[in-house]
């Protein structure tokens, strides 16, 4: 799984690089998968319950899921989310990131990333053996409500191994001291969905794209965390 999300973390940093303004989404998709490729793995979002491409790409108050286009550019300003995992000799990586578009944006929208990745990390410290699934849960979700932040209901974090979506799925907010004990050898998917306003999301006609109902701006940030009798242990960086 190290591998693989290896490969996965460098497609995801690799396609946050070339997020510039005047880049289409569909050009960021296409140096994740080449970077995927390259390194002998497959693209696990790619065809994955008939999804169309490498990369989840969403911005601004797109969520998650959002498609890559030839025709839309990025802006100036804009806030972007990509999500990018890589399978490799039949194991998943799985992350996501949320940048600032030319390197800067509104106060607000800065403000929600750097609360989504401090809400990321919260939740990775619980990933411990002896903790529970709640706890997790709690500690993300704590970071959030601190920031009056709406925090989605409807998608969650999960587990991830052989395939993309494995048990148990994992909120991001719930009551500490609740659910299945942490033992060493699980590996969660850690991913807070944050947005500026509600929690409440539609999908576009397109049959994917997640889209927060208020038009409020929207975070997504992940890592594949692996839980050892050491501690938690983040997979999905790069050596």
């Amino acid at each position: 799984m190290k591998e693989a999300a290896v490969i996965s973390a460098r497609a995801l940093r690799l396609a946050c690089e070339a997020a510039q303004p005047g880049t289409t989404t569909a050009e960021v998709d296409e140096v994740a998968e080449t970077v995927i490729r390259e390194a002998g793995a497959e693209p696990t979002f790619l065809g994955y319950g008939g999804f169309p491409a490498t990369i989840c790409a969403s911005i601004n108050n797109e969520v998650v899921h959002g498609i890559p286009s030839k025709r839309i550019k990025l802006c100036r300003g804009d806030i972007f989310s990509i999500d990018v995992g890589a399978t490799y000799k039949g194991w998943v990586g799985d992350n996501a990131n949320t940048v600032a578009i030319g390197g800067e944006t509104d106060a607000e929208s800065q403000r929600l990333i750097d609360l989504t990745r401090k809400a990321l990390y919260a939740g990775i410290e619980q990933c411990v053996p002896g903790k529970r699934l709640g706890d997790v849960s709690a500690a993300i979700g704590a970071v959030g409500h601190g920031g009056n932040l709406g925090i989605l209901r409807d998608y969650v974090g999960h587990g991830v191994g052989r395939v993309l979506h494995e048990d148990p799925n994992i909120p991001n907010y719930g009551t500490a001291g609740r659910g299945p004990i942490l033992r060493a050898g699980m590996v969660f998917a850690i991913e807070p969905m944050f947005t500026l306003g509600t929690h409440k999301v539609g999908r576009r006609a397109d049959g994917w794209t997640v889209t927060t109902q208020d038009g409020s701006r929207a975070a997504h940030i992940e890592h594949t965390v692996a839980i050892t009798n050491d501690g938690s242990l983040i997979l999905t960086v790069e050596d």
